[in-house]
């Protein structure tokens, strides 16, 4: 354990010049997920490791490098492993297949992402399908979900070469529908649904399984006119009612479903399932290779089942572990309900966590994609802390954001002794001093000025220091300049603080992702929107508007 924190720790630190804790957990828990069970072992023991590596030099840590990287490894290591059975010169034809039932959240990136990886790794052709048929109520189609996904999924980078929606296919999955009827393949079943589980559970036939193609087709034509109600038939395949999976017997290929469809309206009653026009769409739209959750295995064996009766070559299917990510919780159906509802103000709310809050909240779309692309592709299910996903943003916002002032519990405090007027020349960002400096200006009165700092700054007696201005001794609700020496504060080892001028400030209001908001001031000097900033001591930020004298953000995250 402790050579595999020390492997990671090495190669963060040799990357980013120290070893950060989240992406070294974040990797270790990755390549080991039964480690989790000790999980507060390992954190204990990664604290140990990344103080000692970030103890060390530059050149150090890269004489490390060797020692604590595995033989197999290589500096240009592959992004993703090798899909089986695929090749540069062959290309590959692949899939992104979202349902239009809610906007895509971060979760819903993962496919798209490793999907997009192989295509551009192998060349060949990417398929955006929009799985438009209808599943329950709740996962109905959205209207606006149409043009917000290709969006999302161009935001993320994704290059799809085409737009393919189930619904303009309905009519050949008919056709193939009465093909598998004509062939005996299926039937059409008009058993209540109890009786059903009943008879898949006990492996017996019900008496449908054995009507002639004749009938089965006299009561298709019934079902595509309109002679049956939602929920009293169905299209079965005919597997096998002793199969040792009963979930396997008998499954539904088609059924109605009478619901007003935002594409093509009430034009149809009869959907197929998703194992059923997969089956057809994955052929007709010529996949070579297909990445699905383990989780969907029952659709690789329905899916094979159906090729072999109609004879076509099977495409390569690769199924890949769950990964979850702690503290998040994604479910396009949840958030739709409580938007409806108006618990949550809309898909860009933080609560969501859709593609769109997060794009709200300033994450930069390549750290979406790096992130995944760090934990690969395998049969293993995965959890991982969040952290993980805020520290690849966080390489990427930290180099442009500016720094500036948020002052969130404000106490005001006089200090006196002030005779001019002090500039505070803060640096923009501190490992960039050619970016320039804002200036915070104080402005005397009679020797005096006001001053907000953080409530929980404030300790009677205590010296701090105001960052960039001066020390100060804080005594009755006052403050006292000791001096203006940043050698002092530091020899001193005091406290050094955000401030404000109490008169020249912005009211600032930070949407938090909890969906609560946080409440203070922010500096003058901000004054354009749309960017990520670095509220000191508190977090990064996205500002979204500024308003006269009030800033609106939202929290991107530490």
């Amino acid at each position: 354990m402790k050579k595999l924190i020390k492997k990671y720790a090495v190669k963060n630190a040799s990357k980013y010049g120290k070893a950060e804790k989240e992406a070294v957990v974040g990797k270790v828990f990755a390549e080991k997920p039964e480690l989790k069970e000790d999980a507060q072992k390992v954190l204990k023991e990664a604290d140990n490791v990344i103080e000692e590596i970030n103890s060390l030099s530059k050149e150090e840590i890269e004489g490390l490098k060797e020692e604590y990287r595995y033989p197999e490894e290589e500096e240009d290591e592959e992004r993703l492993p090798d899909l089986p059975n695929a090749s540069e010169e062959e290309g590959v034809v692949m899939r992104i297949a979202p349902a239009p039932s809610g906007m895509l959240h971060v979760g819903n990136a993962r496919m798209a992402i490793l999907n997009d990886e192989y295509v551009k790794k192998y060349g060949g052709k990417l398929y955006l399908v929009l799985d438009d048929t209808p599943g329950s109520e709740e996962k109905r189609p959205m209207e606006e979900a149409y043009e917000k996904i290709p969006k999302d999924l161009e935001w993320l980078g994704i290059d799809f070469d085409e737009i393919v929606h189930k619904s303009d296919r309905v009519e050949l999955y008919h056709e193939y529908a009465e093909k598998f009827l004509e062939k005996g393949w299926a039937y059409v079943c008009e058993c209540e649904a109890e009786k059903l589980r009943e008879n898949r559970k006990k492996g017996e036939e019900c008496e449908h399984r054995s009507q002639s193609s004749e009938e089965n087709l006299k009561k298709w034509d019934k079902m595509l006119n309109g002679g049956y109600e939602e929920g009293e038939v169905a299209v079965r395949l005919k597997t096998n009612m002793q199969h040792e999976d009963p979930a396997f017997r008998d499954r539904v290929l088609l059924r109605i479903s009478d619901f007003e469809h935002p594409r093509v309206g009430q034009d149809y009653q009869v959907w197929p399932m998703l194992e059923f026009c997969w089956a057809v769409d994955d052929h007709k739209l010529g996949m070579t290779h297909i990445l699905r959750g383990k989780d969907l295995m029952m659709e690789n064996k329905m899916e094979k089942y159906m090729w072999d009766l109609l004879d076509w070559e099977h495409p390569q299917i690769t199924n890949h572990g769950m990964m979850r990510i702690e503290g998040v919780k994604m479910s396009k159906s949840t958030s739709r309900k409580k938007i409806e509802e108006g618990e949550y103000t809309g898909w860009e709310d933080p609560r969501t966590w859709s593609l769109m809050s997060l794009r709200k909240r300033g994450f930069k779309p390549e750290a979406i994609r790096n992130f995944y692309i760090s934990f690969g592709i395998s049969d293993t299910d995965a959890s991982v802390p969040v952290d993980s996903l805020y520290t690849e943003n966080r390489k990427l916002v930290d180099e442009e954001a500016d720094r500036y002032f948020f002052v969130e519990e404000p106490k005001e405090i006089e200090v006196e002794g002030i005779e001019d007027k002090k500039v505070a020349k803060a640096d923009l960002h501190p490992d960039n001093p050619e970016r320039g400096h804002r200036e915070i200006e104080v402005e005397p009165e009679e020797g005096k000025t006001k001053i907000l700092i953080e409530e929980d700054d404030y300790d009677e007696g205590k010296e701090l220091r105001l960052k960039d201005l001066f020390n100060v001794r804080l005594e009755d609700g006052k403050a006292e300049i000791v001096n203006e020496s940043l050698e002092y504060a530091l020899d001193n080892d005091l406290d050094i603080v955000q401030w404000l001028p109490e008169n020249d400030k912005k009211e600032c209001h930070i949407l938090m992702p909890d969906g609560k908001e946080k409440k203070g001031y922010c500096e003058s000097n901000i004054e354009e929107k749309d960017q990520v900033v670095q509220f000191i001591r508190f977090g990064f930020c996205r500002i979204d508007e500024i308003v006269k004298e009030k800033v609106n953000c939202y929290f991107t995250h530490h």
